[in-house]
C-alpha cells in the first residue's frame, strides 16, 4: 500500500495506492429475474457502473488488494489475480495465498494497475471481475464489463471498509451468510488479541507514510492498515481525527513542516519503500524530533510482504499479520516512558 496514496506507479507509489480506504461497498438488491440454482440473481452499483450477477460465479479475476483472499474463503480459488511484486515472497505470490493453496491451484496472474492487461484478463474468461478495493478506471471497467460483470468500488478508487468488502465479495458470489461468518472470525480474533493484552489499552498511535525527503502523510482511522492496529486495543491519535482528508487518499498530507501534530502519539506506525527511503527518511531533524520517533518507539517492519500484509484485513492476512505484529509492538511499547 499499502501502501499509500496509495496508486501503484513505483514501489511505493503502488503501496501507498493500494491501502488507502475510506469506507462503503457497493449497494445490493435483487436483480428483476432470472435465478440459477440457488443463486439469486443481484446487482451491484459502484461509482463505474453497474454489474449484474444472473448465475453463481465459477471462474473469478480479482483486481486491487484483498478480494482474492476473500473469494478463497468463501470456497473458490480465483482463475487469474492481479499481480503484486513488492509484498510477495519467493513464490512469486503473497505468502499467504501462497500457504493456503496447492500449487497446482495456484490463480494465474496478470499485470495490473494502469498498465491492467485486459487481453490476460479475457483470456480466463472469466464469469465475474472483483475489484470494490481497487484503482480500476472508468474505462477499464467498460472494457471488461461488456465481459463479465465487474464489481468496483462505491464512490472512490481504494477506498471501503474491511466489513464491507468482504460483504459486497458474499453477494457477488452467493456466499452471504459465509461471509457473515468469517467478518465475525476476524472480529473474534481480533477479540482474542485485544484480551491478550492488556497493556495495549490508553496506547495512542499514529499511522505515517513518505513519499521522499520533505513529505509526511498520516492515515486516517478507517484507512484498513490503521484499522488492523485499532483491533488489537491501541487508539488514534485524536489529532488524526482533525485532519482533511487528501481527496481519494484515505489519508492526510500534513507535510514535514507540520510533524509537530505527532508530538502527542505514543507511538508511529510506517514502512518505507527501501533502505535508501528509510535512511533518508531518518537523517531529517523534524522527523527526528518527533517524540515516538525519538524515543524508538516505532513500528516499522522492513519486509515488504509483511508490510502488506498488515495493510490488509480478510480471512487470510489477519492470522498471518497478528503473531507477526505483536513483538513488533511489545518493544515500541516498552520504550515508552513509566505511566502512573
Amino acid at each position: 500500500m499499502i501502501i499509500a496514496s496509495r496508486r501503484r506507479a513505483a514501489a511505493l507509489s503502488g503501496l501507498v495506492a493500494t491501502a488507502l480506504v475510506l469506507a462503503g461497498c457497493g449497494s445490493t438488491e435483487p436483480a428483476e429475474s432470472d435465478t440459477s440454482g440457488d443463486f439469486a440473481a443481484v446487482t451491484i452499483d459502484s461509482a463505474l457502473g453497474q454489474a449484474v450477477i444472473t448465475e453463481k460465479p465459477e471462474r473469478i479475476v480479482t483486481l486491487g488488494m484483498g478480494s482474492a483472499e476473500t473469494a478463497i474463503a468463501l470456497g473458490t480459488v480465483p482463475v487469474g489475480v492481479e499481480e503484486y511484486p513488492w509484498g510477495s515472497d519467493d513464490s512469486g505470490y503473497l505468502p499467504w495465498i501462497d500457504e493456503a493453496l496447492d500449487d497446482d491451484q495456484l490463480p494465474q496472474q496478470f499485470t495490473g494497475g494502469t498498465e491492467l492487461n485486459i487481453e490476460a484478463i479475457l483470456a480466463l474468461d472469466p464469469d465475474l471481475i472483483l475489484a470494490p478495493w481497487s484503482g480500476i478506471t472508468q474505462q477499464q471497467f467498460d472494457a471488461l464489463n461488456g465481459f463479465a460483470p465487474v464489481v468496483a468500488y462505491e464512490e472512490q478508487p481504494w477506498t471501503i471498509t474491511w466489513e464491507d468488502q468482504i460483504s459486497v465479495i458474499g453477494k457477488a458470489m452467493g456466499e452471504q451468510e459465509r461471509a457473515a461468518e468469517e467478518i465475525d472470525k476476524i472480529k473474534s480474533q481480533f477479540a482474542d488479541a485485544t484480551a491478550s493484552h492488556p497493556e495495549y489499552e490508553d496506547v495512542s498511535f499514529s499511522y505515517i507514510y513518505n513519499t521522499g525527503p520533505g513529505t509526511l502523510g498520516v492515515f486516517l482511522a478507517e484507512e484498513q492498515r490503521v484499522a488492523m492496529v485499532r483491533a488489537l486495543g491501541l487508539e488514534v491519535d485524536p489529532v488524526v481525527y482533525t485532519l482533511d482528508e487528501t481527496e481519494g487518499t484515505d489519508s492526510a498530507v500534513i507535510g514535514l513542516e507540520n510533524a509537530n501534530l505527532l508530538n502527542d502519539s505514543d507511538l508511529i506506525f510506517t514502512f518505507y519503500s527501501d533502505a535508501q527511503n528509510r535512511s533518508d527518511t531518518e537523517a531529517q531533524p523534524a522527523y527526528n524530533q518527533i517524540p515516538a520517533v525519538n524515543r524508538g518507539s516505532v513500528v516499522a517492519p522492513t519486509e515488504q510482504p509483511f508490510v502488506t500484509g498488515s495493510s490488509i484485513i480478510n480471512p487470510l492476512t489477519v492470522p498471518w499479520a497478528l503473531e507477526r505484529y505483536v513483538p513488533m509492538i511489545d518493544e515500541a511499547i516498552a520504550k515508552l516512558p513509566a505511566r502512573g
